[in-house]
């Protein structure tokens, strides 16, 4: 069930027509505060030069450069992400991706709760075997859930996990296989050949394995989180974002940011600790409470 508000904060195009109301437009300012949104240089000097090539822009008020700011954020984004559905007679395996903080084992925990919501089987795998307590941390998730776990031992091999798991969502008739993996760096290549190693490992089940994989980015991380996504895109592909903390000081602008430069669409968005805080992402939603 799609979110109905993120958030109760004053969103950023509010405070934008609060700030500029009653004065005349500098342009330099309001590209700052573009900037400052982290919607990215690009988005910041496209709506900039769509606003001044319009004729009457030395005479525009802010209600002018709020609608134009909508349309063109609009306009990148996409009205109907592609929603995450079952593949035929065999299960479909989705990475969960992301530096260290963001909430990847829980969003993993979240997906699973909505996949079961929709009436479909999953199976998690605890592919984080490097981190204190990950594996404990993602079976509670799974024995509230209701769903069965495959986890092996700390610093095991976590592309051989994910084979095992594989074969046991195979011959288990599950529909999705969930592969929680370690928090890294993306600036670590050891770490990322590793991400490479279970694309390699799981391609050998299913030549199209993983069939998902999903970034899960901090929105209150900013312009770092566009620096995650260029090098997780470049080590292993993304199909999608899991955006979490919208709840908070994030302003959400790099949904904006990143699909603009890579084409990543936001698949999904959580907005708090709740196993239910978490919905597709809605695009008319997003722009009426975040921007």
């Amino acid at each position: 069930m799609p979110l109905q508000r993120f958030n109760d904060k004053v969103n950023f195009l509010q405070s934008l027509a609060q700030h500029f109301a009653g004065k005349p437009i500098d342009w330099d300012e309001l590209e700052e505060s573009l900037i400052r949104a982290d919607l990215g240089v690009p988005m910041t000097l496209r709506i900039s030069k769509t606003l001044q090539d319009r004729e009457a822009w030395s005479v525009m008020g802010i209600n002018d450069v709020v609608k134009v700011v909508r349309e063109e954020i609009a306009r990148i984004l996409p009205a109907n992400p592609e929603p995450i559905r079952p593949m035929p007679a065999k299960p479909k395996v989705i990475l969960l991706l992301g530096v260290n903080g963001t909430g990847k084992t829980t969003s993993t925990a979240k997906l699973a709760r909505y996949l079961q919501q929709q009436r479909f089987t999953v199976l998690l795998a605890a592919a984080d075997t490097f981190r204190a307590a990950a594996i404990e941390q993602l079976g509670v998730w799974a024995e509230r859930l209701g769903v069965e776990m495959i986890r092996g031992q700390y610093n095991s091999d976590p592309a051989a996990l994910c084979y095992e798991a594989y074969q046991a969502a195979t011959k288990r008739s599950v529909q999705f296989l969930l592969c929680d993996t370690a928090g890294r760096m993306h600036t670590k290549i050891n770490l990322m050949a590793e991400l490479q190693k279970m694309k390699r490992i799981l391609g050998k089940q299913d030549s199209d394995a993983p069939h998902e994989t999903l970034l899960v980015v901090d929105a209150t991380t900013g312009s770092n989180a566009l620096s995650q996504a260029r090098e997780f895109q470049s080590a292993i592909g993304l199909t999608g974002l899991i955006v979490t903390k919208l709840d908070g000081s994030g302003k959400g602008g790099i949904v904006v940011a990143i699909q603009d430069e890579f084409g990543i669409p936001t698949r999904f968005v959580g907005t708090g600790e709740q196993l239910d805080a978490f919905a597709p992402f809605d695009r008319r939603v997003y722009l009426d409470n975040l921007l």
